[in-house]
């Protein structure tokens, strides 16, 4: 299997990776030499970037979310305290009172 890089034929998908490792040193020492409040201020443009991602629900879907969450809550509460029940008569029966 050729893989090519640029205008050579490389043998091998680890080289191809080699080639674009100078690139992210590249990037990673630019964002070194920002000072500390540079970088404070680039996490906060970031977070503010990342909040406007966020999609808040409508009423409906909250209170939908908020159903399902609780009857599978009850759905497993229920499931451990038969699973608790029966391994505790099952010890009863083993050991005795």
């Amino acid at each position: 299997m050729d893989l090519t890089v640029g205008n050579e034929v490389s043998e091998s998908p680890s080289e191809s990776v080699s080639a674009s490792a100078p690139a992210a040193k590249k990037r990673s020492a630019s964002s070194d030499k920002r000072g500390f409040f540079g970088r404070i201020a680039l996490f906060v443009r970031q977070v503010i970037a990342e909040l406007k991602k966020v999609h808040t629900p409508t009423r409906s879907e909250l209170f939908t979310y908020t159903a399902v969450v609780i009857v599978f809550v009850a759905a497993i509460m229920a499931f451990v305290t038969l699973l608790d029940f029966g391994i505790g008569k099952l010890v009863l029966l083993v050991f005795g009172d």
